[in-house]
This record gives C-alpha cells, sequence and structure tokens, in this order.
C-alpha cells in the first residue's frame, strides 16, 4: 500500500512510500534495506494525499504561531543594567 509521511514535514517535506500494514496503528516501510516503522495514523502517516497535505499545513500554521510567540519574548527582552 502506499503511505503518505509528515513526520518530518516541516524539514523535509511530504515523503510517499511503499509500504506494509503492522499493528496497533503502524506501517512498516518497504524497499528500504533499513526498513522504518511509522506509528500513528492521521499522526505520522496518512491514507491519502490530502490527509497528509491537511496535517503539514496544521503542522506549519502552528510553527508559525510558535515562532511568532518566540520573536515577541525575544524583542521585549531588555538588558538594561
Amino acid at each position: 500500500m502506499k503511505a503518505w509521511i509528515t513526520k518530518y514535514a516541516l524539514t523535509s517535506g511530504i515523503k510517499e512510500i511503499e509500504c506494509e500494514d503492522c499493528e496497533n496503528g503502524a506501517v512498516k516501510e518497504i524497499g528500504n534495506p533499513f526498513p522504518t516503522f511509522y506509528h500513528g495514523e492521521d499522526s505520522e502517516w496518512h491514507r491519502t494525499k490530502e490527509s497528509a497535505i491537511k496535517k503539514a499545513e496544521e503542522m506549519r500554521q502552528k510553527k508559525i504561531a510558535s515562532l511568532k510567540k518566540q520573536i515577541e519574548k525575544l524583542e521585549g527582552m531588555r538588558f538594561d543594567v
């Protein structure tokens, strides 16, 4: 089966893989000498490209909000002694 991986979407994009279903909502990548397991359907992996894109967009928005908060904190810092 095909799966779309979003675990590293913010660093390397969405990855499409061939995999096999495992227990407990995990998939195992096939065709790789060192297969990787991805756990959590709709968290780390997705059955449809649309679902993966939606998750990656959510991840992007959360990261942007986090960085804005971090910038505000840094801008508010003062080192007047």
